[in-house]
């Protein structure tokens, strides 16, 4: 599960980190505490120019056919070895691939059975990252009002977060990034890129309790302890 991440990059981080333009309204702090049902950046394709667009969307999936918004509390996260086949899912895997900005994440590490140590996981090199992503445009019955939520696909870990958990996010290289969000023929989906990362190319440091607490968000959060 990757129920928590951060971002130190603003608008013009991501802007050169994507290749992505910005509108000049759109507004983008960093973010070090990062929770579900806030919305953030998303990179995806542009429906009428196919240019990579960046746009606000919340955390937490809301298939189209959904009854009631609630359900984007559980949606948070979609296993990569169910997206193609679950029904929340499957249907923005086909469609409504994206990218997902971020610069870390946060896991928690069972040491007993009332402790749990808080890790962040980065790339060694520093760099933002992307997250293979899913959206969604969901409209409210009552008001009419379209929504646009979105999730973030995990898998099983590799050698350095399954010290600390037995999920992670699924991270895309940046040659990568294109195909991920390419429309292609639901035969030839591109889910062989749903696996871990190279362990080699990240690294993991504890941090303090503070981030356990959602209200909290401050740069202070991913220093190592």
């Amino acid at each position: 599960m990757c129920g928590r991440y951060y971002r130190r990059s603003d608008k013009q981080r991501i802007a050169e980190a994507f290749r992505v333009g910005v509108p000049p309204t759109f507004e983008i702090l960093p973010s070090y505490n990062i929770a579900p049902q806030t919305f953030q950046p998303v990179i995806r394709p542009n429906r009428e120019t196919g240019e990579l667009e960046l746009v606000q969307m919340r955390w937490g999936l809301i298939p189209f056919w959904a009854k009631d918004s609630r359900i984007g509390y559980s949606t948070i996260n979609a296993k990569a070895e169910t997206v193609s086949t679950s029904p929340t899912f499957r249907e923005a895997l086909r469609r409504r691939r994206c990218l997902v900005p971020a610069d870390g994440f946060y896991e928690w590490q069972k040491l007993d059975a009332k402790t749990k140590q808080p890790w962040a996981i980065g790339l060694r090199s520093g760099d933002p990252f992307a997250f293979a992503g899913l959206w969604e445009s969901w409209k409210d019955k009552a008001t009419g009002q379209p929504l646009e939520t979105y999730t973030i696909v995990t898998t099983e870990p590799n050698e350095l977060t399954a010290k600390v958990h037995n999920r992670m996010p699924v991270i895309l290289a940046p040659k990568d990034y294109d195909r991920w969000m390419a429309p292609v023929d639901p035969a030839r989906l591109p889910v062989d890129l749903l696996r871990p990362y190279d362990a080699d190319q990240m690294i993991a440091w504890k941090v303090g309790a503070a981030v356990g607490n959602v209200r909290n968000n401050t740069p202070e959060l991913c220093v190592p302890v």
